[in-house]
C-alpha cells in the first residue's frame, strides 16, 4: 500500500439473505436420542434449525441471496470488482460459488476468491474486503458468506447433531455511501488462534470421513467465551470506546449461551444483542452477518455495533460499524 495514500472507506450498500423454509424442531431430536425436549433449549437456545432440502445447495442458497441484497443495490451490480465467498462447507472446491455468481450475473471485471477459517470466515473476507479497498485494488465488492451444515452434520450425533442450521448472505459494499442507511465500517480486525488450548481439534470437518464433528465441544465453548469477550473488548478500546457505547452487539450465532455468557462479562444488557440462533440453530460463518442482515431496522443513524465471531480452528474476528 502506497504510505501516501488515505485509507479509503468501507461501507455496506445492500444486504441480502436466503433462509429454507424448513425448521427442524427440538422435539425432532428429543425422540431420535430419548431426551426431554428443554434438554436442547436449556444447553443451546436452540428451538429449531433452519435446514435446506435437496434443491437447496449452497450454490442455490448464495444466488438468493445476491439476488435478494442486489435488489436494493445503488449501482449496477457490473460495476463490481471484487468477489469474495466465505465458507467452510463449500458445494465445490474447484468451480467455487463465487466463480458461479460471477458468471451468473456476468460480472466479468472482478476478482474472485473464496476464503476459509471456520465460522469466523465471513470477517476474514470482510477484511479482505477492506484491504482491497484501502489499497486501491477494488472500490466495489460482494461478499457471500454461508453454509449447507446439513451436508455433513449427524443427526445422530447426541452430542452436537442438534446444533446446525442452513442458510446464505450477501452483502455489497463500497468506498462510497450511498445511502443514510449505509453502514460504516469503522474497524476489523481477525486473528488466527491455532496454537490455543485444542485448536484444530477442537472441531472438525472431514468431508470423506466422519462429516462434522465437535470432539472439544467444552473447549470450544470457553475459548469463545473468552475469546470474543476479549477482542470485542480490544475493538472498542482501540478505537476509544467503551462498552456502554456499544448500541448493539452481533455475535456468532453458535449458541445463546455463549452470548449470556459474554454479555454478563461485558455487563452489556441482552437487550443490546441482536441473535436469530433460538429459530434458525448455528447457521456457520454467515450466522452473525444474516443476524444483522435480518434485523437492518434496527439500528438507527449513529449507533455504534460490534460483530464479534469465534471460529473452530481456531479463530477470531471482530468488526466495529456504525450506522
Amino acid at each position: 500500500m502506497n504510505p501516501n495514500t488515505t485509507p479509503s472507506h468501507t461501507y455496506i450498500n445492500a444486504t441480502g439473505f436466503y433462509v429454507p423454509a424448513v425448521r427442524v424442531p427440538s422435539s425432532y431430536f428429543a425422540d431420535l436420542h430419548n431426551k426431554p425436549e428443554d434438554w436442547f433449549l436449556q444447553r443451546t437456545g436452540i428451538q429449531t434449525r433452519a435446514r435446506a432440502d435437496e434443491t437447496e445447495t449452497l450454490d442455490f442458497m448464495s444466488l438468493r441471496a445476491v439476488e435478494d441484497a442486489a435488489s436494493s443495490l445503488p449501482y449496477p451490480i457490473t460495476e463490481v470488482d471484487l468477489i469474495v465467498q466465505a465458507s467452510y462447507s463449500p458445494d465445490d472446491t474447484v468451480g467455487t460459488t463465487a466463480h458461479r455468481i460471477q458468471r451468473h450475473f456476468g460480472i466479468e471485471n472482478a476478482k474472485v476468491m473464496y476464503v476459509s477459517s471456520a465460522c469466523s470466515s465471513a470477517i476474514n473476507a470482510l477484511e479482505i474486503v477492506v484491504s482491497f479497498f484501502r489499497s486501491g485494488i477494488a472500490h466495489k465488492a460482494l461478499v457471500i458468506a454461508g453454509d449447507r451444515n446439513s451436508t455433513y452434520s449427524d443427526d445422530n450425533d447426541s452430542t452436537h447433531g442438534h446444533l446446525w442450521g442452513d442458510a446464505a448472505v450477501a452483502y455489497f459494499l463500497s468506498t462510497e455511501r450511498h445511502t443514510d442507511r449505509d453502514l460504516e465500517i469503522v474497524d476489523i480486525d481477525t486473528h488466527g488462534l491455532g496454537c490455543i488450548s485444542a485448536g484444530p481439534d477442537g472441531v472438525y470437518l472431514k468431508p470423506a470421513k466422519d462429516g462434522i464433528r465437535m470432539p472439544g465441544g467444552r473447549d470450544v465453548f470457553n475459548q469463545a467465551c473468552v475469546n470474543i469477550e476479549k477482542y470485542t473488548r480490544e475493538i472498542l478500546e482501540r478505537n476509544g470506546l467503551e462498552v456502554s457505547d456499544l448500541d448493539w452487539f452481533v455475535s456468532h450465532q453458535a449458541n445463546l449461551r455463549i452470548v449470556t455468557h459474554v454479555c454478563r462479562e461485558l455487563r452489556l444488557p441482552m437487550e443490546r444483542t441482536i441473535n436469530n440462533i433460538s429459530e434458525l440453530g448455528n447457521t456457520g460463518c454467515g450466522s452473525s452477518l444474516l443476524a444483522l442482515a435480518q434485523n437492518r431496522d434496527k439500528p438507527k443513524e449513529g449507533d455504534t455495533i460490534v460483530i464479534a465471531t469465534f471460529g473452530g480452528g481456531y479463530s477470531v474476528g471482530t468488526v466495529l460499524l456504525r450506522q
